[in-house]
């Protein structure tokens, strides 16, 4: 993707990606923990439904119908975490396994820095089009330490 394509709100170094990650992080924790629960409760009611003829007076109608009111609310939540994520300029790749892009400039071309929940601070970065599992170590002389 060209940089021309692709106009990030925010250009980050290292030291300002991960400046930023406790708050990232704490928005990020609620949005796993959330995206994991409505998967499985979506998993669940799907299960319940599946082979089952839903008909008139069938007792299990409302509670259905409330279970996936809430997941439906619960996937409203989902949007707005991800909302939050991308006014603080960065992009949420993957609600279940955590993942957020930080947008960099790298040897003069933009690319991402890449950290996942789990890792305790900014220490990966891939090409725009590669994607998590081209994502390569920092080395940090490389990536500018200033805004560009």
């Amino acid at each position: 993707m060209a940089m021309e394509t692709h106009k990030p709100s925010r250009i980050f170094t290292v030291a300002e990606a991960n400046a930023r990650l406790p708050l990232i992080r704490a928005i990020t924790r609620d949005l796993v923990r959330l995206a994991r629960e409505v998967v499985e409760r979506h998993q669940r009611v799907e299960h319940l439904k599946a082979g089952r003829a839903m008909s008139s007076g069938d007792p299990y109608d409302e509670e259905l119908a409330q279970i996936e009111d809430e997941l439906a609310k619960d996937r409203r939540r989902l949007h707005e975490f991800v909302e939050e994520l991308r006014e603080l300029g960065v992009e949420p790749k993957g609600s279940l396994e955590g993942l957020v892009d930080f947008p960099a400039m790298l040897d003069g071309r933009l690319v991402y820095l890449c950290w996942q929940f789990d890792e305790p601070e900014v220490a990966f970065w891939h090409e725009l089009d590669a994607g998590f599992r081209g994502r390569q170590p920092l080395a940090i002389a490389a990536v500018g330490d200033c805004p560009s």
